[in-house]
């Protein structure tokens, strides 16, 4: 019955993710797939899945002085992994980082799933509500592919791929008790990763690519989408 239950939400997740990437093509039929802003209606999205998000319940739920070590953590990774893509001249190194960062994301949520399968509490309400939390993820890491011009397919495959390591993290965590503490620690590392990727990554580089009216109505585009999720989800 317990691997059944993984397997349906690992399934939820999928169907939430993909929701959230269908609006995401639907809203860069706004922008005609420009890579410019699409890149910066995703790093808004993202700055404000951030602050309104991320950080308040990271804050909420962790230790601060451990999140800060996650932080700097976050912040040494960022870097190698940073300078290791643009090394190997890849043009387009923000995917890579930003799938790392909502994956690390994941880990905490899906093991703290995984510690509440055996609960006789545990309902239908604390399981919806968790997997549409990651209806938002589905939509910035689906801009960010868009906007860099990748097939769909490719899309498809990571979706699945984040529904299997969702799943994979729900298990473990209905056999393994994740500390406090490492769960504040990568929950530091995948803030600063989407911080970083967002600012950098999708912000940054297309500062001077358009005009200064294109760039805040892409920028403030993102945050209010986010805006929206935060509402109603």
């Amino acid at each position: 019955m317990i691997n059944l239950s993984i397997i349906i939400l690992g399934g939820f997740l999928f169907f939430s993710v993909s929701i959230g990437g269908g609006l995401a093509w639907l809203v860069s039929k706004v922008f005609r797939n420009t890579y410019e802003g699409l890149a910066l209606l995703c790093g808004g999205f993202l700055v404000g899945l951030l602050v309104l998000d991320i950080i308040p319940t990271a804050l909420q739920m962790y230790h601060f002085s451990v999140l800060v070590i996650g932080l700097f953590i976050g912040w040494v990774l960022f870097l190698l992994l940073h300078n290791l893509f643009h090394s190997s001249k890849s043009k387009m190194p923000s995917l890579p980082l930003l799938a790392i960062g909502i994956l690390l994301h994941t880990i905490p949520i899906s093991m703290t799933i995984g510690n509440l399968l055996g609960d006789s509490t545990f309902g239908a309400t604390i399981t919806t509500s968790t997997i549409l939390h990651h209806l938002p993820e589905g939509f910035a890491f689906a801009s960010a592919f868009i906007s860099q011009g990748k097939k769909l397919w490719g899309l498809f495959l990571c979706f699945i791929g984040l529904s299997i390591f969702f799943s994979v993290f729900v298990w473990v965590g209905h056999h393994v008790n994740l500390t406090v503490k490492a769960e504040s620690i990568l929950m530091g590392v995948s803030i600063i990763l989407i911080a970083c990727t967002s600012i950098s990554e999708f912000i940054l580089t297309n500062l001077r690519l358009v005009s200064t009216k294109f760039f805040l109505l892409c920028l403030l585009t993102g945050y209010l989408l986010s805006n929206l999720f935060h509402l109603f989800l």
